[in-house]
This record gives structure tokens, sequence and C-alpha cells, in this order.
């Protein structure tokens, strides 16, 4: 009997087993048919967890057909997944849902609605959700502008280490907004968010060196940090490293150099890099003189309002 006994305890625990194995299996599949690219097996995989009801799945879904991935791109089939997954609790499908909102992709530009998912993202823990809420916060869009919340859901995310929001967090303290004003907070969020490779918080850590705001003034360290952000395409960054080769500070003064990076950052729009540009045109300085690229830089910067470069265009506000 004991025998019998254990010979069925033994082929229940076997069969249990393999039910598990088979059970962890179908769960991974699509997640690791994701990964190695293979998006036919990965949405097959998903649509039948989705179905039962698993959120992660659900969100997966809704990522795929937001991005074409396995299926015919659907703005609208990605809200429908994504709304399934959040209404679940899902943080990655609230944040998600809140961006379709915020863009208007897939219905209808809705920046309360936008914020209010944020909310939810953000009350358990996503740091972008907590960013994106401090901004909504800070410009009033979605709901009452509120810089101390800002400064609050900014903080959040920036503990979290959050580059975006350390370097939000850092121009908050600058400028006073939301807290009292603390130049030395802000060059230390700025620096925790340079450190990432932000290039925003590169060049605002630029800028204090530059300055002498918050850290004693430095022009060399003014022109790295520049350098790290301009590489990466900023375009302050890029018209700030030209002016210090205009202006010979921190690295030898360089007409052609400070050309070369005012172009990059006139190219992306920068009117004072654009109207610098013109003038640099107009005077054959750094490159060769050129009237008409001068009056084609100049209307580019007055058309964006730049009064300078309306005045040398003969353009009206």
């Amino acid at each position: 009997m004991k025998s019998l006994l254990r010979s069925l305890l033994l082929a229940l625990a076997l069969t249990t087993g393999v039910w598990l194995s088979v059970q962890a299996k179908t769960f991974e599949e699509p997640f690791t048919a994701r990964e190695r690219k293979d998006y036919r097996t990965a949405f097959a995989g998903y649509t039948k967890l989705a179905a039962k009801g698993d959120a992660e799945a659900q969100y997966n879904l809704g990522h795929m057909y937001a991005n074409g991935h396995g299926v015919p791109r659907s703005e609208q089939k990605a809200v429908e997944w994504y709304r399934k997954a959040a209404n679940q609790g899902d943080a990655d499908a609230q944040y998600s849902l809140a961006r379709m909102y915020a863009d208007g992709r897939g219905l209808p530009k809705d920046e309360k609605q936008a914020a209010a998912w944020y909310r939810k993202a953000a009350e358990q823990g996503d740091a972008m959700a907590q960013v994106n809420l401090g901004h909504m916060y800070a410009y009033g869009q979605g709901l009452p502008k509120d810089e101390k919340q800002a400064v609050a859901w900014y903080r959040k995310a920036a503990e979290q280490g959050d580059a975006i929001a350390q370097n939000n967090l850092g121009w908050m303290y600058g400028n006073g907004l939301g807290v009292f004003k603390d130049e030395k907070l802000a060059e230390a969020w700025y620096r925790k968010a340079a450190e990432q490779a932000d290039a925003d918080g590169q060049y605002n850590l630029g800028v204090m060196y530059r300055d002498g705001r918050g850290v004693s003034k430095d022009d060399k360290q003014a022109v790295a940090w520049f350098r790290k952000a301009a590489e990466q395409g900023s375009a302050e960054a890029q018209y700030g490293l030209g002016w210090m080769y205009d202006e010979g500070r921190g690295v030898p003064k360089s007409d052609q150099l400070a050309a070369t990076w005012y172009s990059k950052a006139a190219e992306q729009g920068d009117a004072d890099a654009q109207y610098t540009l013109g003038q640099m045109y107009a005077d054959g300085r750094g490159l060769p003189k050129d009237a008409k690229q001068a009056a084609t830089w100049y209307r580019k910067a007055a058309e964006q309002g730049h009064a300078d470069a309306q005045i040398k265009a003969r353009l009206k506000k």
C-alpha cells in the first residue's frame, strides 16, 4: 500500500512539474521571442496571454501595435491594449496611455487625461511618469500650474537617478521656481545629470562654470562640458562652444572653429547662432565673405523674432 501511495504521489509530482514547466514556457516564449526580434512569434504568444487577462502581455501588444512590430502599425489598437493593461494597474501601460493622450496619437489629444494617467503611473514609482507629471505642473498643462508640485515630482524621479529629472530639478533651483533659489544645489543636480551624459545637464553645467554660478568660474571646464553636449547635438551647447572659440575663453581664439560650431547650431534653428553666423559671413570672419549668405542667415534669425537680425534683414516684427 505504501509503495502504491508513493508511486501515485511521484506520478502526481511529475505531472504537476511537467504542467508547470509547460505553463512557464508558454508564458516566457513571447518575451524571449521579442528579445530576439521574432515579432510574429511574440505577437502570437502575447495575444494568447492577453486574452487571458495578462496585463504585461496586453501592454506589450499595445507596444507592438504602436511600433508596427509583427503587425501593421495601428495607434488605435495600441491605445486599446494599453488601456486594458492600464486599467489593471500596469504602470508601463499607464505611462504609455498618457503619452498617447499627450500627443494625440490614436485618440484626440487630451492633456487632462494625460496628466491623470501620468499620475497613476507616477504614484507607482515610474520615473518617466514622474518627470512628465512634473513638467505638466511646471507649465500648467492639463492641470493648474504649480511649481512646488513640479519640484516634488522632479525630485522623486531625480532621486531614482533619472537624468532628465535631475537636470530639471537643477533648473528649478537655479531659477528659484517652486523652491528658494540655490545655485549650489542647481550645480549639484546639473552635475548628476551631466555625469549620466544628459546633454541638457552638460550644457547647463557648462553655463555655471562659464558664469561662475554655484562653482568657481572656470572657462576650461565650461568648454569641456559644452563640447560634450555639443557633440551630442545640443544646439545651445554648439552655440556656446562657438562663442568660447569666438572670445578665446578656455581655448585659443579661433574664428574658423567658432564659425564651425555656430554653423552646426544655426542649421538646427538656433536664432542666436543664425544671427552670429550672418555677422561672420558679412565680415568675412572665419569663413569667406558672402553678402548673400549673410542675408540668408539674418533672415532665418529674423523670422524667429531675433530683434538684431530683424534690423539687419530690414524686417519688421
